[in-house]
């Protein structure tokens, strides 16, 4: 596009707040046009294809089962890698991920794992002060000039070897309403991922490294196509080397596991791996199959990686990858530490070495932590399996893996304590995101939008598709709201010890009714969570 076309497409976008304090060069002119750029070019595209996200949820929902695309059979046939890895990241044996809150991204940078993953999406409430402080952290962590003093005077700057950075913008489907190009929001994608590499690929490549991202919530090669004439596009407006962003991509919904190997093959000069995310893909499953009784889950707790259908999709994932020369990354261990009760620190850890021991063993390259003590359980577990940076030439001939097992039902139960907890969960995340908070340690895990997701979206399921718990109780609306207001209760009661207050607590808990009542299952909760989060800005 013509600096008369980047000009013209500037001129037509407006900002429905100024940027915090501290934070104005983020937007500068420059910047805002080449982010008004990439969304004059490529949001309708976007629209589209989020509208056969919906086509496609009907078919699913009319009874339709996914499979392997029959118009694509050639590229799975085909002999064909993806472009070569840069040096800095071929070794990626243990990532720390983590929101963009300043003191955060220090301790994530100095945890001693080899990556570390900004989240600008599962992990981030997006508030314009979010986003615009979470950009001025990254512009400032590229260049090593960033530093931090808490209330009581401590000081936070980083090591001398820090991680790598790679960089999560939202999913296709969020809206940034702060910024509107004709009067309508911009996509947040385009939002995040502009300003980003507008800001801070040039810096990166002249450091040795590179704009190096994490992209997800795709459901299909098309969407993985649609990032690939986005990235295209920057490197060429931006005179960038062609080839050197990079980005990993989330296979975390059920769509996306059937059209692996097409996703590589649309994004083979920019790609260097697949990561399980395997939360939201636990999500996506019960999304997906929302109205099919014969697919229910079993309450979270139940439903691990040793269950045949996240099993198969796990080292499915692992062949599809190392066969292209592509990594394939682990998923969350979103345990954090118990402090206080060793024996109950033990077990947590316990399940997370057992977790790692089969990731390594399975033939993935690396795997993601949410806590720094988890560094080095996890690396020990990948030192020991690996004899040089990464696994790609374990190329898992012996798996063999059906569409059918990709969707197979989960056997399990459901408790009146499963499903106390779900609400609890999903009550306690909503709280903490509307206050501005994306990431939540509740009972020893750290929770962010994709286990809230998981909460919420088989409260719904549950209730319409005549599911029952082990003692034989019928988990129907009205029982559900009965709970709700019970453990609504419980929380307010208590809510000095969660750190939140009673009018966040109440307002989480009617959104999350309005969403478990709602006749049709909300796609995502962050979008009617967003509305109500610009609803506490404007006031």
């Amino acid at each position: 596009m013509s600096n008369s076309s980047r000009s013209g497409a500037a001129e037509r976008l407006s900002l429905t707040l100024p940027a915090p304090a501290g934070t104005e060069s983020m937007l500068s002119p420059e910047a805002l046009a080449f982010v008004a750029e990439l969304a004059d070019r490529f949001s309708a595209e976007r629209d589209l294809l989020l509208r056969r996200r919906s086509e496609r949820q009907t078919q699913l929902n009319a009874g339709e089962l996914p499979d392997f695309l029959a118009e694509t059979a050639a590229i799975r046939a085909g002999e064909w890698k993806v472009a070569p890895i840069p040096a800095d990241l071929l070794d990626r044996r243990v990532e720390i991920t983590g929101p963009v809150d300043r003191k955060m991204v220090i301790n994530a940078l100095n945890s001693g794992a080899r990556t570390f993953m900004a989240d600008f999406e599962d992990s981030n409430a997006p508030t314009w002060s979010n986003l615009l402080h979470g950009q001025q952290n990254m512009h400032d962590a590229v260049r090593r000039q960033i530093d931090f003093t808490n209330d009581k005077g401590k000081q936070y700057s980083l090591s001398e070897k820090p991680a790598i950075l790679l960089v999560r913008p939202r999913g296709w489907h969020l809206p940034e309403a702060h910024v509107l190009l004709d009067g309508q929001p911009i996509p947040g994608a385009l939002f995040d991922f502009g300003l980003f590499v507008f800001h801070n690929a040039k810096e990166q490549l002249a450091r040795g490294t590179g704009p190096y991202f994490y992209l997800p919530k795709l459901e299909s090669h098309l969407e993985a196509r649609l990032w690939n004439l986005v990235i295209d596009h920057a490197e060429t407006a931006l005179d960038l080397p062609r080839g050197s962003i990079k980005c990993t991509i989330l296979i975390e919904t059920i769509l996306a596991v059937f059209e692996m190997d097409e996703i590589l093959y649309e994004l083979r000069d920019h790609i260097v791996g697949l990561n399980c995310g395997r939360l939201d893909y636990i999500f996506s499953y019960i999304r997906a199959f929302q109205t099919d009784s014969s697919r229910v889950l079993p309450e979270r707790g139940q439903v691990t990686m040793n269950s045949p259908f996240l099993c198969a999709y796990s080292q499915l994932l692992i062949k599809t990858c190392h066969r292209r020369g592509a990594f394939a990354m682990g998923g969350m261990a979103a345990q954090i530490p118990i402090k206080g009760d060793e024996a109950a620190n033990q077990a947590a850890m316990a399940k997370v070495r057992a977790d790692k021991e089969r990731e390594a063993g399975d033939g993935h390259d690396g795997t993601w932590v949410a806590h720094p003590a988890l560094v080095p359980i996890a690396e020990e577990i990948f030192d020991r399996a690996m004899s040089g940076q990464n696994q790609m030439d374990k190329l898992r001939l012996d798996v063999s893996t059906q569409a059918a097992q990709l969707i197979e039902p989960t056997v399990g139960t459901i408790t009146e304590a499963g499903v106390r907890n779900n609400i609890e969960v999903a009550i306690v995340y909503l709280a903490a995101w509307l206050s501005g908070n994306g990431c939540v340690p509740i009972h020893h895990l750290m929770e962010d939008a994709a286990t809230a997701e998981i909460s919420r979206a088989q409260l719904w399921q549950w209730a319409r598709t005549g599911a029952k718990t082990d003692s034989d109780i019928t988990l129907d609306l009205p029982l559900l709201e009965q709970w709700l207001k019970q453990e609504l209760t419980i929380l307010v009661r208590m809510d000095s010890a969660l750190g939140m207050n009673k009018t966040d607590l109440d307002e989480a808990a009617e959104l999350l009714w309005e969403m478990v009542s709602s006749d049709q299952f909300p796609t995502f909760l962050t979008l009617p969570a967003y509305d109500r989060l610009l609803a506490r800005e404007r006031a």
